[in-house]
Formats: C-alpha cells, structure tokens, sequence
C-alpha cells in the first residue's frame, strides 16, 4: 500500500485530464449487457459483435430520434479485437467480423453526427481473453484509437494488480491527451479496488478520467438494479460530492427495452440513473426495441434534468417503513428533482407528505410537473400535504421549481445546500 500511495502522490501533482469532455453525463449505446462476447457471426450474423452490428445500431440513433435528444455515442465493448496483435505490436481488430477496420467504422459513425467509442484493457488480456494493453503498450495504444477516429475510451481492468492500475490508469489519461484528439476516458479503476476510500482515492480519479465504474457490472434482473441502487444510497455521502461537470460515477448501463424489467421497473431505472446524474448509456436492440420502452429513454424532461449544467448528483433523503425512499437532486434555476420509489411488491402505495417534510423552505410557492404523466401541480406551498400514488417497484418523478418567493430570500434544500 505504501508503493500505491508513492505512486499516486507522484502522478496526482503531475497529471490532470484536461480535455474539455463530457461537461453533462454521457449517452449513447453500448454493446456489453444486450450483445456480450457473441462471437458466433456464422450461426448469429445479425446479434454478433461487429461491424454490421455497431452499424446497425449507428443507424437506430442517426434515424429514431436518439441523436436530437444527446444519443451519440456508439460504444464497442470488450471482443472486437484479434487474437494477436499485428507485427508492430498494433491492436488489431477481428478481420472477418471487422473486415473494413476500426477507421472505416469510426468514419461512418462520425458521417451519422455520431461518435464512436472503443474498449481496451490495462492488464495482459481483457475479461474475455483478447490483447491487453500492458505498460509498454499505452502510449501506442492511445495513438492508434486517435488515428482509428475514436472518441471515448473504456479502460477495463481484469488480469492487473493494484500497483498497475495505480500506474497504468493516470498514465492512459496522460497519454491520451498526448495524442491531440479529444478523447473522453471512461475508467473501471475503482470497480477493481472496492469503490471506496482509502483504496480509491476520487480526488486523484476526477483528474484523471471523465467517468468510472464504481460497483459490480449490471445485469438484466431487477435485483442487479436495486443492488446498484442500495451500493450507491448507501455510500452517498462519499459518491455524491465528486460527481461533476466532466467527471462522472457510472452506476453502469441502461438495461430498458431487454427482458429482465418490468414496465413500472424500466420507469424505475430510468429516473434512479438520471437523479444520480449517471451516464444514459442503453445496451439493448435498438432494432427491435418496444415503443414503451423507446417512450421512457425518450422522456425530453427526463432527459432535460439528467443533462442539468450543474452536474449535481442527487441523493436519497429518505427512507420510510413503508419501504417508500425518497430521493432529490438541485437543478439549475432553483429547480429540483424528486423521486419517490417504492421497494414494496403488494399494490399501488399512497404515500402522504409535504414539501416541509422533505426540508424544503416554507419561503416559496412551488410548480410540479410529473415527469412521466406530464400532470402539473400549481400553487403547491411548502406546509402542503400531498399525496403521490406509486405502483409496487415503480416512481413517481417530479420536475419541481419556485414560482413565487413569500417574504424572505429563497434558501434552498437544507440538506444539499453544503454538498
């Protein structure tokens, strides 16, 4: 640990990320959770990872309306590469199920208004057994996805210890900036430490990546979900402060429009990943998705408020008996989001409160608009009690914001006013 803590002390006065990216939460596409290491193009042609696949799917966003709302990122993960890297030690992608490269694919992403992310590995092989990129191979690394066109980096992490992703992770960053092309840097650094201090140290990670896997890889159940959920609730106050305008906490991707939610638990996610200012990035078939589920990753508001300038990540305030949380995140102008989430698996719950009761000032007049129903709710003063309906497993979100100061200066939610 003493060798780890050297190391970072060293790279942290030394390295910073600076350039410029992901100034609101990323969204996009990515292949693992829907897609995996589907390699099998002979049998499986059209669900394989490869180019048609990151094609097609550049398409789905270029024609379904994805693009106008922020969709731009077509992120290929692990499994594209060859067995082997080329004579000159180059990364070198499968040549039958890339056959054109990774250029030709980067420029037909970027000819959509699209942009096109890849994966890499900072150990001797990926998760799935392909060419790691091991210390001697960063600095080409990171200069091959700048000619290949790419515009996002994720640096997984299996087969490296911790003094090499001490190392290995800053200096990605460092050599990535060398090479001239913005390219946004997703990290898994602190998925393999933990998630938590003293292992992680998050001053030093915002400085070094835009965005970093914390906790487990999600999968299509809803008890991965809640798990992420609870992981993240549960160590909040560590989380949230850290989270920003250019460097992110990726509780991992949307699995909505798959097989593992429900309707009322597809809302769910959707609202819990946009109040904890998450990256919208969906790993589902965008060929074959339902209009439901395209409605709810399509939700302009809900959208609206995870792509907030200010970057504030929410926080869950409260916790009931009756298994309702509650959960807000600050907005820009004064406004807020509020999630009410129920973990019950009866019926429908009628949960009674008041915007006092969830420490709002009692100096505004307040408007509501129900994110999913688009229900407004007007002259709502702070010693109001309401009532929210929330179906077993499912939210009720609202889009909330003064309309009307009474008779001192506005002061805003207590218990984030110091994050």
């Amino acid at each position: 640990m003493k060798l780890i803590a050297s190391v970072l002390a060293i790279l942290v006065s030394s390295l910073a990320l600076e350039n410029g990216l992901m100034r609101t939460p990323p969204m996009g596409w990515l292949a693992w959770e829907r897609f995996r290491c589907n390699i099998d193009c002979k049998n499986d042609p059209h669900n394989c990872i490869s180019e048609k696949l990151f094609m097609d799917m550049a398409d789905r966003l270029a024609t379904d309306g994805w693009r106008e709302l922020g969709y731009v990122y077509v992120n290929i993960d692990d499994c594209w590469m060859a067995k082997q890297r080329d004579s000159a030690g180059q990364l070198i992608p499968d040549p039958e199920r890339f056959p054109r490269g990774i250029k030709a694919l980067a420029d037909y992403v970027h000819a959509r208004g699209l942009k096109l992310g890849i994966y890499a590995d900072l150990g001797t092989h990926t998760c799935g057994g392909y060419p790691g990129t091991t210390f001697n191979r960063i600095e080409q690394d990171a200069l091959t996805f700048a000619q290949w066109g790419v515009d996002m980096l994720k640096l997984d992490g299996c087969y490296s210890s911790a003094c090499e992703q001490a190392e290995g992770y800053p200096r990605m960053s460092k050599a990535l900036n060398a090479t001239g092309r913005p390219i946004a840097y997703s990290c898994s650094w602190p998925a393999y430490r933990g998630g938590l201090p003293p292992q992680v140290n998050y001053t030093l990670l915002a400085n070094v990546c835009n965005l970093w896997r914390n906790y487990d890889d999600i999968q299509d159940s809803w008890d991965s979900v809640l798990s992420i959920v609870e992981w993240f609730s549960a160590n909040q106050d560590v989380l949230q402060p850290v989270a920003g305008p250019g460097h992110w906490n990726d509780p991992d991707m949307l699995i909505i429009g798959n097989f593992g939610l429900s309707y009322e638990q597809s809302l769910s996610q959707m609202a819990l990943w946009t109040v904890m200012a998450a990256p919208l990035l969906m790993s589902t078939d965008l060929r074959t998705i339902s209009e439901s589920s395209q409605q709810i990753l399509q939700n302009k508001l809900m959208i609206k408020i995870n792509q907030d300038p200010l970057g504030i990540q929410g926080r869950r305030i409260l916790q009931e008996k009756s298994r309702i949380e509650v959960f807000l995140r600050p907005l820009s102008h004064s406004a807020s989001a509020l999630v009410f989430f129920s973990r019950r698996t009866d019926m429908p719950y009628r949960y009674i409160t008041s915007l006092a009761q969830l420490n709002f000032t009692q100096n505004a007049v307040y408007e509501a608009q129900d994110v999913y129903t688009g229900q407004i709710i007007s002259g709502l003063k702070a010693t109001n009690n309401f009532t929210v309906i929330i179906n077993p497993s499912g939210v009720v979100m609202w889009y909330l914001y003064p309309t009307m100061y009474l008779h001192q200066p506005f002061s805003f939610v207590k218990q984030l006013s110091e994050a």
